[in-house]
């Protein structure tokens, strides 16, 4: 771990973590300690869903996209409620939840039990993360407006320190799964329980600045706010893509490799690329190319990942060349990604109205929720319908063009 943050890119991020205030430093390192424990069992879930408790394709697909949907599909309420109460009593009610869900998940071995657990893990996150995102979002404003730099810099730190703990679930993950998957479910609640002792003690009661609101009256302005609508639209096509990585990508892997052993160090190359990347990518973005255009290219390198093992497949290639597409799929995926996401999110506090940035940011993810519900069941029939080898992935590669087409005109 120590090596992903030495060298010039790690002065960087030191000198831009520094620049911060205490508030937005322990909101970025809470970041990492929510994916530590989350990526520790989610990218294992789907094998586990298949082999051990022994789902079809479709039902996999379906309850990947219900995890989501818990989770994104609901960020709204999370959101909605860091408005109307504060950041504190959501997120530590949220770090409740997911210790509940894991622990349950780990204990669950028929479908009900696992959908309850899933949903639980989901619905945790609904509170907790929102509540991070657009308290993140709104001092990250704060920080811009006194002279600090552009907002999405804050935004791609944010990414950053997700990524890294992206970078390390999965590998601790890995390690705990040589004794089962209960162990890396244990593990990972064990990781919010220390999350929530932390942020019991740390996150303050009431933040400046932050002024309550009432829960109603704003999702009637929200639906008429169309410039949002198609942002939440477009992002929401984007996270189907991504979420690929998790119902795509595993397919494929198993398919070349003849087990999911390399999927670990698949995402590890992806957190790797965000942790030592992200900010230099976003730096050149902003200098060279305005929000919009960012999240054009970022599409289309989406869409090249897709088209890359598209253009494989026909030749059935295993063995560590036969990997060799799935990691050009995650490289071009992850440059995608930074050029997207923090961009997106830097975008919402313009578009949002004054009080309501939680119910903003978290209605961003729950349109994304809804569309990669309805997507992920009719990808994991893509997947399982015996097309040629090449036209799933030319699907998948027509969704992220699809969101450049619904993108707010913005100059």
């Amino acid at each position: 771990m120590t090596s992903l943050f030495t060298g010039r890119g790690a002065n960087t991020r030191g000198r831009a973590a520094a620049s911060l205030s205490p508030l937005l430093r322990l909101l970025v390192l809470t970041q990492l300690a929510f994916n530590v424990g989350f990526f520790a069992v989610l990218p294992f879930l789907s094998e586990h869903l298949g082999q051990s408790v022994g789902m079809a394709g479709w039902l996999v697909g379906f309850v990947l996209g219900l995890r989501t949907f818990s989770q994104q599909g609901l960020f709204v309420v999370g959101g909605a409620l860091a408005d109307r109460y504060g950041v504190r009593p959501v997120v530590l009610a949220g770090c409740v939840l997911r210790i509940a869900g894991f622990v349950w998940l780990g204990f669950a071995e028929r479908t009900w039990a696992v959908v309850g657990a899933v949903l639980l893990i989901g619905f945790a996150a609904a509170l907790f993360s929102p509540a991070v995102e657009s308290e993140v979002a709104r001092q990250a404003v704060v920080w811009e407006a006194a002279g600090g730099g552009d907002r999405t810099r804050v935004l791609a730190l944010f990414t950053v320190a997700g990524q890294a703990g992206a970078f390390v679930g999965p590998l601790l993950g890995a390690l705990l799964l040589a004794v089962d998957f209960r162990t890396a479910c244990l593990a990972g609640a064990g990781v919010f329980v220390l999350v929530l002792a932390g942020h019991a003690w740390l996150l303050p009661q009431h933040i400046p600045g932050r002024e309550r609101v009432r829960v109603k009256g704003g999702a009637r302005l929200l639906l008429r706010n169309r410039p949002f609508l198609a942002l939440c639209c477009a992002y929401g096509a984007y996270l189907l893509a991504y979420n690929q990585l998790y119902l795509a990508l595993p397919t494929e892997v198993e398919r070349a490799a003849g087990s999911q052993a390399p999927l670990a160090w698949l995402f590890a190359l992806s957190s790797l690329l965000v942790v030592t990347a992200q900010l230099p990518v976003t730096r050149w973005a902003g200098e060279r190319l305005a929000p919009r255009r960012s999240m054009v290219a970022g599409l289309v390198l989406v869409a090249a990942g897709f088209a890359v093992v598209a253009f494989a497949r026909p030749a059935g290639w295993t063995g560590a060349g036969g990997l060799v597409p799935a990691a050009g799929f995650v490289v071009l995926l992850t440059l995608g990604q930074m050029l997207v996401a923090p961009v997106a999110r830097a975008w919402v506090p313009d578009l949002a109205e004054d009080g309501r940035l939680g119910l903003y940011t978290g209605a961003l993810s729950s349109v994304s929720g809804l569309i990669v519900l309805a997507g992920s069941s009719a990808t994991g029939l893509l997947l399982d319908s015996g097309l040629p080898a090449a036209v799933p992935w030319l699907v998948l590669a027509a969704v992220p063009l699809a969101a450049v087409t619904l993108l707010p005109r913005r100059t």
